[in-house]
């Protein structure tokens, strides 16, 4: 392994910016100070005044793997994640079959050993019918267990009361939610298709999988999870509607006490609004939907103000071939990771977020809420999974994309920073132009 000391950088951590150097040995932050002295054994990297971030943890991708891997798979997506400063991801569990027990928890596992460029964690599905695998869940093996209480595919949308009050009860590890309400949805899809058939114009996406679908279904779950005293994080924020129903403050007080219920919003509901259908159409078609302009900025000041605890990316690709389908046929979803920490770091740019704010959003807080064994901070002793930021601009093409899908809605936009570094467990594996040695992921351990 490679011991490396990264001096005159300026690391950013814990709500401080300061400057700096940090030594890495073994896989692991061993030292931060200043003037530290370079040792025969080490490989020296000067910053030279850059800012040095802990890895991104995002909490929130579909690597498609198993099943889908004719769009992408682990070792694709994470390859992209690296190059765009995530250093460990959680995947969702509806794949193809879907993760709803322990065995498919655990092939998943299998599937990422050695292939992974990032860390790697699981969540744990609920379907009408495996309540009995979410009560026996070990929970240092899943980061979560996501209930999808809107639309979804099979038996993994679930809306029936006694379930859903089952899970929210007896689930052992934090519930994660997506709260977008079926019935109104599906309404709302009828009076479309009486107008239009097959071929909705992409900007009724937003009218379809509306504001009150999101609010009315984010209400539930919050009632359940009152009602248990659950730890619930309900994901992807799109509106400022549902912001009204979050506690604003600090995700850990002063005490040390956690949020019990958190909310996230998503990098894509940061850049976009109503207004970019016209020129993306189906390429930032999502669910929830990216929503209007007013809810845009309504969620960046959630985030300054904490009542958003978590930013993620809900990286979901398809291919191009399927987004350019008619809107009844083509599918909800975008490739984010690769863009997405540069895409934050534009609020920073614009003076609308801080650098610290955003590594707290994107690195601290996925760490406490999921209870991330020594990852997200820059701390001696933890693993050094390292991002190194370079503020130079660049602009987005489509040659340079990882994601298997070979896409990004990011193209032809100008970003004001790369990442001039990735590293993970002290390896590098990206150099601001590719890809570095092999796969160092590892699997994530959760402190339960």
């Amino acid at each position: 392994m490679t011991d490396t000391l990264i001096v005159n950088a300026r690391l950013v951590n814990e709500e401080r910016e300061f400057d700096g150097d940090l030594r890495v040995s073994r896989g692991r932050i061993v030292e931060i100070g200043s003037g530290l002295a370079a040792r025969d054994r080490d490989t020296v990297v000067d910053a030279a005044g850059r800012r040095l971030l802990p890895g991104m943890i995002d909490d929130q991708v579909h690597f498609r793997e198993p099943g889908l891997e004719y769009k992408a798979d682990m070792a694709s997506e994470s390859a992209a994640a690296v190059a765009g400063g995530l250093t460990s991801f959680m995947d969702m569990p509806n794949t193809s079959p879907p993760t709803l027990d322990a065995t498919a928890l655990e092939d998943k596992y299998t599937r990422a050993n050695g292939r992974a460029w990032a860390n790697y964690g699981f969540y744990m599905g609920t379907s009408t019918g495996n309540l009995e695998a979410i009560r026996a869940l070990d929970p240092r093996t899943a980061p979560g267990v996501k209930v999808f209480m809107g639309a979804s595919t099979g038996n993994m949308l679930v809306d029936d009361p006694v379930i859903l009050d089952a899970v929210f009860r007896d689930a052992p590890t934090p519930i994660i939610t997506h709260c977008e309400d079926t019935p109104m949805i599906d309404a709302e899809l009828a009076k479309y298709k009486a107008k239009y058939g097959d071929d909705i114009p992409a900007e009724c996406h937003p009218d379809i999988r509306s504001r009150e679908a999101c609010v009315k279904s984010t209400q539930l779950a919050i009632s359940l999870a009152r009602r248990h005293d659950s730890r619930l994080h309900v994901l992807h924020i799109s509106t400022a509607d549902e912001l009204a129903l979050f506690t604003p403050g600090p995700l850990v007080d002063a005490d040390g006490v956690r949020k019990r219920i958190t909310a996230e919003t998503c990098v894509h509901f940061l850049r976009f609004d109503r207004a970019d259908y016209a020129r993306l159409g189906h390429l930032i078609k999502c669910n929830p939907a990216i929503k209007d302009a007013s809810d845009r900025e309504a969620l960046i000041r959630a985030l300054a103000e904490d009542t958003i605890d978590v930013l993620a990316t809900d990286h979901a690709p398809h291919t191009l071939e399927e987004k350019m389908r008619p809107y009844t046929s083509a599918p909800s979803g975008l490739p984010l990771v690769q863009y997405a920490l540069v895409a934050a770091l534009e609020l920073v740019h614009e003076g609308r977020l801080t650098t610290a704010q955003v590594v707290r959003k994107f690195a601290h807080a996925p760490a406490q809420l999921f209870d991330v064994h020594e990852r997200g901070f820059l701390r001696e002793g933890y693993r050094a999974d390292l991002v190194l930021i370079d503020d130079t601009p660049f602009t987005v093409r489509r040659e340079d994309v990882l994601s298997k899908c070979g896409w990004s809605p990011f193209e032809g936009t100008t970003f004001h920073s790369r990442i001039a570094t990735t590293w993970v467990n002290g390896e590098v594996v990206w150099n601001g132009e590719r890809l570095v040695g092999a796969p160092q992921g590892q699997r994530l351990a959760f402190d339960r």
